[in-house]
Order: C-alpha cells, then sequence, then structure tokens
C-alpha cells in the first residue's frame, strides 16, 4: 500500500549496526514485484512507440504513467498485459511470465481499456455476470455494484446509462474476478468532474482492499490524487520518476507565475532572475513563466519592474506548482491540449 520504508520509525530497530544508506535500499529490494521490465520496446516501422522502458511497480502501490496523446502509454500497458508482444525484454507480472504463465495471469489480473464496446441489448447485472462466467473465481454481483456505485442501475440497459455510468461498469468488469492486479488505462477521460471523482473512490476502495494498481493518465490532478509514484513517459521513454510530490519539489520551487506582455515588449532573463524568490524562467509563445519560492516577493517585485520599464501586461496569473509544470520544464511543451 505504498510502503515509503524511509519513513518506518522502526526499522533501524530491525537492522541495527547497518547505515541509512545501506538498509534503505536492502527494505526495498526485499518488496515484492507485481510489475517489471528492463528496455521494454515496441517498434512500428520508423515509429519508436516504447522505446527501452524500464519499469518496476510495487505490490500494494498506485503506479501512473503519466504523458501526453501518443507518448506511448497504452502501447506499454498493452505489452505488460500480454496483449501485444514486446520487440525486447520480458515482461515479468506477479512474478510470473507471460510465455509460461498467460492462463493463471488472465485469471489474476483485471483490465479497464481506454474504450469497451458492450452488448446494448444487455442490461448491468447481466453484463458483468457475463464477465464473471469467463473465471473460477468472481466476486458477488451485489458487492461489485456497491463497489462502483451503480445499485441503482442493475437492472438498466447499457444503452441507457450515461458516460460516466459506462466507464464505472467497464471499472466493475475489471474488478469481476477479484483481481490481484489492476490495469486502468485513461479511466476517467471525458468525465465529468463528479463521475471522475466517483472512480476515484472505487480505486482507493481496491487498494485499501490489498489492490496493486497501474493507470495510465493524463490527468495531473487524477495522478496527484492517486499514484505513490509517477513516471512522465514522453517518445516512448520514461523521462522522470518518483512521487509526485518529489517531482513536483525537483522544480525547486512551490509557485508558478505566467505573464505575457502588449505587443513585442519583453524584459531579458537577467532581470528576471534578479526578482526575489525566482527559481527558474520559461517563455512559450510570446509568454514568461517564472517558477518561484515566494511568490509573494516575486509577483510586487515583478509588478515594480513592469512600471519601472514603462511596459503593460495583458495577463498574470499564479498557480501552485504541479506535474504539469514538471512536464513543461522537462519537455518545453504542455502535457495535454485543453
Amino acid at each position: 500500500m505504498g510502503w515509503n520504508v524511509c519513513c518506518c520509525p522502526h526499522m533501524r530497530q530491525w537492522l541495527p549496526g547497518l547505515a541509512y544508506s545501506t538498509w534503505v535500499p536492502l527494505i526495498a529490494r526485499m518488496r515484492k514485484l507485481a510489475i517489471e521490465c528492463t528496455a521494454l520496446k515496441k517498434h512500428y516501422g520508423s515509429v519508436k512507440a516504447v522505446d527501452g522502458l524500464d519499469l518496476q511497480v510495487f505490490v500494494g502501490e498506485c503506479f501512473g504513467m503519466l504523458g501526453p496523446n501518443g507518448a506511448g502509454k497504452t502501447t506499454a500497458i498493452e505489452m505488460i498485459q500480454g496483449l501485444i508482444q514486446p520487440d525486447a525484454s520480458e515482461v515479468c507480472v506477479l512474478e510470473r511470465s507471460w510465455r509460461r504463465n498467460e492462463r493463471e495471469l488472465r485469471r489474476r489480473i483485471g483490465t479497464q481499456l481506454q474504450e469497451t464496446k458492450f452488448a446494448e441489448k444487455l442490461t448491468v447485472s447481466e453484463t458483468l455476470r457475463l464477465f464473471g462466467s469467463f473465471y473460477r473465481k468472481a466476486f458477488l454481483l451485489e458487492k461489485v455494484l456497491d463497489t462502483v456505485q451503480l445499485q441503482e442501475k442493475r437492472d438498466s440497459w447499457v444503452s441507457k446509462l450515461s458516460g460516466g455510468q459506462k466507464q464505472r461498469l467497464s471499472v466493475a468488469c475489471a474488478l469481476i474476478c477479484e483481481p490481484d492486479l489492476l490495469f486502468l488505462d485513461e479511466p476517467t477521460t471525458g468525465l465529468d468532474p463528479q463521475s471522475r471523482r466517483q472512480l476515484w473512490d472505487t480505486i482507493r476502495d481496491f487498494r485499501r482492499s490489498g489492490g496493486t494498481v497501474m493507470l495510465t493518465t493524463h490527468y495531473m490532478e487524477e495522478a496527484e490524487q492517486l499514484c505513490d509514484r509517477v513516471a512522465i513517459v514522453d517518445h516512448g521513454q520514461i523521462i522522470a520518476l518518483g512521487s509526485p510530490r518529489d517531482l513536483v519539489a525537483s522544480l525547486g520551487a512551490e509557485d508558478v507565475v505566467e505573464f505575457g506582455f502588449e505587443e513585442d515588449a519583453t524584459v531579458s532573463d537577467e532581470e528576471l532572475q534578479a526578482l526575489p524568490g525566482v527559481a527558474g524562467i520559461g517563455r512559450e509563445d510570446g509568454r514568461v513563466r517564472l517558477t518561484a519560492r515566494r511568490v509573494h516577493q516575486t509577483v510586487p517585485a515583478l509588478m515594480t519592474l513592469v512600471e519601472e520599464r514603462g511596459l503593460t501586461l495583458n495577463e498574470l496569473v499564479t498557480h501552485r506548482a504541479s506535474l504539469e509544470d514538471v512536464f513543461l520544464s522537462l519537455t518545453g511543451r504542455h502535457l495535454r491540449d485543453e
């Protein structure tokens, strides 16, 4: 469940005489792996969908793959699920290989794809019974309906469900086999905020029951809310890996200030770097982006500079630093277009 050995107060008692730098990696290696792959590749001609991806997901954690559309997230997760063959590397899932243990692994994992087509004239309960019949062991229907909050829709045709309800039904079909490992590929894309948070609650409930989750998403807030660790993926490679908090902290500042000038006016990086609290500077499409340690000092100093130079701002916004800002600082591009 996202156990962080660095924060456990009793570890030194268990491993007396070992330096901190020695026993933390040792304990980390003792954790069971739900997923492991090294130098995972999948090329389609000249297109490198996944290009040397190294990945370890621990049992009990929620691991997120974050990146823009086309970054290789779905291709990677489909190889890990055994749906497509990698060009290189062997994937190990739940300490088993797909080549020798496919039947067992199919019984132990649950999968929600980006898009699932259900029989429109089946009811919700009929759909879940159908999926449950594919497994030797399946959750009780009532328990699954309760987990995804579809009790009131149990006798409704699939064709009558809203988009959010269909997504929850898709997750229910992934949960019906009582999986040890749950794959969720863009689970809340296109959902309204209420439906999104209902699905978040479902994922949290699965985690609390002891399950492991691997999800892909391009929503920063989703990754920050749900994931113990996040891999930021771009062009088929992991360009950053860590907890959401640690990745944001790598920016060296807690806030971001974005602004633009009317016409073609500008100020130099040297002038901006001299402002109090500025940790970094970026420019994109005529806009300036400052990462700031002390935004309450940076903004007034910026306004003074603008006034002294006789310039006019056409916009000024501030926000707390997020994974979006991490991606932007690494690539110079936004994670997704709004």
